[in-house]
């Protein structure tokens, strides 16, 4: 499996989304949030992600554009986890929740755990 985040594996449909936002369930790991929803979509690839941090939380572009490049960047190290565990397509938006900037690391183990909860929230159904 190639480490890559493309432009086929980047959710940018507005209808998904607004689908997504409307029909989904939702996996918390402080401060992350993953909202999923089993759908099909265009893409070649299981799974389409985005990330979303508030303009609420970070009143700053940089701010939020750096907080999004940090969660894209682990999302992109750990989709293994998730890869593995699929055999429908799903859609994922994954949100920040926290009103303080993490670091790498944490976010990194952050994002482990939430990738992990969803797959065993998968599994159940």
């Amino acid at each position: 499996m190639k480490f890559t985040l493309g432009k086929q594996e980047r959710l940018k449909s507005r209808k998904l989304i607004e689908k997504l936002y409307k029909e989904g369930n939702s996996v918390k790991a402080y401060p992350l949030r993953m909202m999923y929803l089993k759908t099909a979509h265009t893409s070649d690839f299981l799974a389409q992600v985005g990330v979303s941090v508030p303009k609420r939380n970070f009143k700053k572009a940089p701010d939020r554009n750096r907080l999004k490049r940090l969660m894209r960047e682990t999302y992109r190290l750990q989709k293994a986890i998730v890869y593995d565990n699929l055999d429908q397509p799903y859609v994922f938006m994954i949100s920040y929740l926290g009103r303080d900037k993490w670091n790498y690391e944490d976010l990194h183990a952050k994002m482990e755990k939430l990738l992990k909860l969803f797959v065993d929230e998968t599994k159940k159904e």
